[in-house]
């Protein structure tokens, strides 16, 4: 019985106190220490651990081989204890990815019960237009006109007709500047200008099918005054574009009856709109056909009644608008209110407009010695670019001599290239000569060589004076070496001709106006002509030495029935 408190008391480190008759207790209780309980020990694990293993080491030296044995059987115990206090941490991170994958799994149900249960709001029932939506709607031309420019892009037809126009509208001055492209672009494929009225074009027959924007500064060359097919989609859409400024707002818009309707909210690059449903301003607005229904707000980009829906924001600009044309179909327009770049007009819709004002002192002197600063220089070649017609756009070049009052040009028309026409102006009037263009110096029709000299043999008609653009044109610019321009001038701008700086100094009445391209050094480096297209002709000059003119054959020469 000693013995085994001993063995205890090395286990525990408990001192037993042993009861004075083995039968007062039972064998379970006969190793419990009944002294008062010990204050935890603070002793760290480890060190816990060598003084149990001190321990236990001192119970086998006493004991013997069966003490020993007792205690092989107590240690693992102590392990099992300790394993069951503290799980490995395996054990832990498998519970933490099992907790994971619940999550996930209940997750993923609820979106998937969630999708299949979500039905989309009902959209919002078309209904007339409001005082302030009316407002709007009837103003939307005045906010172009008082925005001035924007970046324009325009689909119009479908299939093979389909046109694709990019670039600008520049509603102040009523001029559009589109690149025009699209399987039905046919002959106007290229570059467009227009002013008003007046359509000039660039052709490009090899440009690709997809329109891009045209650069901010136009080329100079190629510009010729255009006349639209009957029944091409182009007409209605440029005149489209240019009716949506005015300066007052369309008060028809907004009377009882129009059917104007509020359709949709939308969203544009811009931020929200409203989307409007009406008769283009102008217009009349359809009839309804009997039994036809009000549209929902769901067909926002449809035409169900053959009116215009219109992309509105609460400042009453447009961002997009579209709607039916006669003879076209389905148009669509997107505006870029923020692309608003200062257009540049070509040379023959007459140059950016400027600020026109009173010549000055130093402006004045060079005008009236322009006559004899170009006798001085003795001549110049010339450059002819006409475009004096829908179906007349003229090209030419030649020289020309002050000292001599004399003028010799081949001149081509882009209608005709194979044929050019020879003209020569002098004192005693101006003679013409339809040639082949391989006799009449040849080149393209777009850039024509020089005439032959001397003066080919030919039916040459003479005539006193001519009437038309060309002839006034070559009249002003010999004439403009023995006496200065008559008539009230004014400085329309500043420019540039021939890498030189110039005042463009405007000479004569309306119906006739002459534009004087004057560099610093009082030479004259352009003459521009106002035609009755209503367009601008130029005859370019750059000095040089003259070759001897030499009269027209007299044989050949015939007079003009006047």
């Amino acid at each position: 019985m000693r013995t085994r408190v001993v063995a205890l008391e090395a286990q525990t480190g408990r001192r037993e106190r042993p009861c004075s008759s083995p039968r007062c207790l039972p064998a379970r209780f006969t190793s419990v220490d009944t002294s008062p309980t010990p204050a935890p020990d603070t002793t760290p694990r480890a060190g816990r651990n060598a003084d149990a293993e001190r321990r236990r080491s001192t119970a086998r030296t006493t004991e013997g081989p069966a003490s020993t044995r007792r205690n092989d059987t107590s240690a693992p115990a102590v392990d099992l204890a300790d394993a069951a206090g503290r799980p490995p941490a395996s054990r832990r991170r498998r519970r933490a990815l099992l907790l994971l994958a619940l999550t996930a799994v209940t997750s993923a149900a609820a979106l998937v019960f969630g999708l299949l249960s979500w039905a989309p709001d009902p959209p919002e029932p078309t209904r007339p237009l409001t005082v302030a939506e009316g407002e709007r709607l009837a103003a939307v031309r005045v906010t172009n006109l008082r925005d001035l420019r924007a970046g324009v892009r325009v689909t119009a037809g479908v299939d093979a007709a389909r046109i694709e126009l990019v670039g600008w509208v520049d509603w102040s001055r009523s001029l559009l500047y589109l690149d025009v492209g699209g399987p039905g672009a046919g002959a106007e494929r290229g570059l467009v200008q227009k002013v008003g009225a007046v359509l000039v074009v660039r052709p490009d027959p090899a440009a690709v099918p997809t329109p891009a924007a045209p650069p901010l500064v136009p080329p100079a060359d190629r510009w010729r005054l255009h006349r639209l097919a009957p029944g091409t989609n182009l007409a209605p859409v440029l005149d489209l574009l240019l009716g949506l400024a005015a300066d007052r707002p369309d008060a028809t818009q907004t009377v009882p009856g129009s059917g104007a309707r509020w359709i949709a909210r939308d969203t544009v690059a811009a931020g929200p709109v409203d989307v409007l449903q009406a008769s283009l301003p102008g217009t009349a607005p359809p009839a309804r056909a009997p039994g036809s229904t009000t549209p929902d707000a769901g067909s926002a980009n449809t035409d169900p009644d053959g009116q215009t829906r219109f992309w509105l924001d609460q400042d009453a600009r447009l961002h997009k608008l579209v709607t039916r044309l006669p003879g076209v179909g389905a148009v669509t327009v997107v505006l870029n209110r923020t692309d608003r770049p200062t257009l540049h007009p070509v040379d023959a819709l007459g140059g950016r407009p400027g600020l026109p004002r009173a010549l000055t002192d130093a402006e004045r002197r060079r005008l009236d010695q322009l006559p004899a600063r170009l006798r001085a220089q003795n001549g110049a070649t010339l450059t002819l670019t006409a475009p004096v017609g829908t179906d007349t756009n003229l090209r030419g070049a030649g020289w020309l001599s002050w000292t001599t009052r004399t003028a010799y040009l081949a001149v081509a028309d882009l209608g005709v290239p194979d044929r050019r026409t020879l003209l020569r102006r002098d004192t005693t009037g101006m003679a013409r000569a339809d040639l082949p263009a391989g006799t009449a110096g040849g080149g393209t029709a777009e850039e024509p060589d020089r005439p032959p000299l001397p003066p080919p043999a030919g039916p040459w008609r003479v005539s006193r004076s001519g009437s038309d653009a060309v002839s006034v044109l070559v009249d002003a610019a010999v004439a403009a070496g023995s006496v200065g321009p008559r008539g009230a001038a004014v400085r329309v701008r500043e420019d540039v001709a021939g890498g030189q700086t110039v005042d463009v100094v405007e000479v004569g009445p309306a119906g006739a106006r002459l534009r004087y391209w004057i560099d610093h050094d009082g030479s004259l480096r352009r003459l521009e002509l106002h035609t009755d297209a209503n367009a601008w002709a130029q005859l370019d000059f750059r000095p040089t030495v003259v070759p001897r003119l030499a009269p027209i054959p007299r044989s050949a020469a015939t007079p003009r029935p006047r």
